[in-house]
């Protein structure tokens, strides 16, 4: 992970400096929820730059994933604040839109936090992991682990929620794209046709959602031997949901996100490996990001080769494999949140 240094934020690879105060210049986070330990350390990013800036913070959030309503609500807020700058992890990232569409046309800065927005452009410019290549890692590392079982493997898909272009279905569409199974279309989850997945199940992203979805794939098939699972929450729902069958230890679980609980469930064997991604980064840049347009009007540019700003993802095993590069639970830990 890229040190962060104090007064910068890197654009297109360069470093420009942010003023040393920025009194006048307030700014708003909105989240998905506020209880997500993601979204946690997501504030606290923000909350710690801003203060360290002289930035004015208020944050919001949604009262459960795929709240939009309230955070349409809180963009209304923002713009009648006349904040400067609005980050925001977006529950549904089409129907925000219009809503963000407003703010800027009010002058307002707007970054999407972790969630790309639906165009992505609909934002004046993104800080996220790259998913897709969260998902690639943790697709291929199962491939390696379960070698010449591979072609003979069945798998549950424990995804977000329904379908729609979102940080779920481009972990989804990863991971299947890193095992080696052809996608259809990679927008979306669900429409392959690779007999070795069972099926795609929605969790909401929390434990109890991913013990029912495990139930139900266990169900319409007891010979699962590997799990996706779009978040650490859910790989622990989906784990005790094994458990209580006794198939625990012949089933192979993968994840994303990185938080110290499941980097813990890692260590402990309950995950295989889990792609590690760093939301105070995000939201810290993000602020660094706010005072630096208040100053002089300047935005955050994309990484070089993509249409975001790429703010880092490593695996997190303590099973590596040879091609995959991987940093061991040991390490995780110093780097994990939550």
């Amino acid at each position: 992970m890229r040190t962060l240094i104090a007064g910068s934020v890197l654009a297109s690879g360069a470093a420009f400096a942010v003023p040393a105060s920025a009194a006048d210049v307030s700014a708003c986070l909105i989240t998905k929820t506020d209880t997500n330990p993601f979204f946690v350390k997501m504030k606290e990013g923000a909350s710690e730059e801003a203060k360290k800036l002289g930035v004015q913070l208020k944050t919001y959030a949604g009262k459960v994933d795929g709240d939009n309503e309230s955070q349409v609500a809180a963009i209304e807020t923002c713009i009648a604040d006349h904040a400067k700058g609005i980050l925001i992890a977006a529950s549904d990232t089409k129907a925000i839109v219009p809503s963000v569409k407003k703010a800027r046309d009010a002058g307002i800065l707007v970054i999407a936090l972790d969630t790309p927005l639906d165009p992505i452009d609909a934002a004046d410019a993104t800080f996220a992991t790259d998913n897709m290549k969260a998902g690639e890692l943790i697709g291929q590392w199962a491939k390696a682990t379960v070698g010449d079982k591979a072609d003979d493997a069945k798998i549950a898909m424990l995804d977000l929620a329904v379908s729609q272009p979102s940080v779920g279905v481009l972990r989804d569409q990863g991971f299947l794209q890193g095992f080696g199974i052809d996608l259809g279309d990679p927008k979306k989850w669900g429409d392959e046709t690779d007999p070795r997945v069972v099926g795609h199940e929605v969790t909401a992203g929390n434990e109890e959602g991913g013990r029912k979805a495990m139930e139900t794939l266990l169900a319409k098939d007891s010979g699962i031997n590997l799990v996706y699972t779009i978040n650490e929450p859910a790989a622990a729902g989906a784990y005790q949901a094994l458990k209580a069958v006794g198939m625990q230890d012949g089933v192979t679980i993968v994840s994303v996100d990185g938080g110290c609980p499941g980097v813990q469930n890692v260590q402990e064997g309950v995950i295989g490996a889990t792609s590690q991604q760093y939301p105070l980064k995000m939201a810290s840049l993000g602020i660094e990001a706010i005072a630096k347009f208040a100053e002089d009007g300047s935005k955050p540019q994309p990484t070089e080769g993509k249409s975001f700003f790429d703010t880092g993802v490593q695996l997190v095993t303590d099973k590596p494999v040879d091609g995959v590069e991987s940093i061991d639970t040991k390490e995780g830990l110093k780097l994990c949140w939550g």
